[in-house]
């Protein structure tokens, strides 16, 4: 089995930074492509970073410029740094990965959330 976890959540003032983790642990071969969704007190999920094998990366347009996504192949984990935090960061973020598994199959993974809170 495969486990997807995120971490590095918590609360901050505006303007300033966290490091969110995504780490995939149990019979993970490789990890194609990893996005980063958030999703607001009744909003609908939103994507907001992505970060592919290749490692080419994309990202939406309010987040440009002070968020980058990265990954360590070698930890199985990718990362979300998140500067000039604004209190519209504020949600719960979610890693969602394309795992291969011992068994060269790709299957879609979600990990648990990790809050964001940023005070104004």
């Amino acid at each position: 089995q495969v486990q997807l976890v995120e971490s590095g959540g918590g609360l901050v003032q505006a303007g300033g930074s966290l490091r969110l983790s995504c780490v995939a642990s149990g019979t993970v071969f490789s990890i194609d492509r990893v996005l980063w969704y958030r999703q607001a007190p009744a909003k609908q999920r939103d994507l907001v970073a992505s970060i592919f094998s290749d490692g080419d990366t994309n990202y939406a347009d309010s987040v440009k410029g002070r968020f980058t996504i990265s990954r360590d192949n070698a930890k199985n984990t990718v990362y979300l740094q998140m500067n000039s935090l604004k209190p519209e960061d504020a949600a719960v973020y979610y890693c969602n990965a394309v795992i291969k598994d011992y068994t060269a199959r790709f299957r879609d993974y979600w990990g648990q959330g990790t809050q964001v809170t940023v005070s104004s």
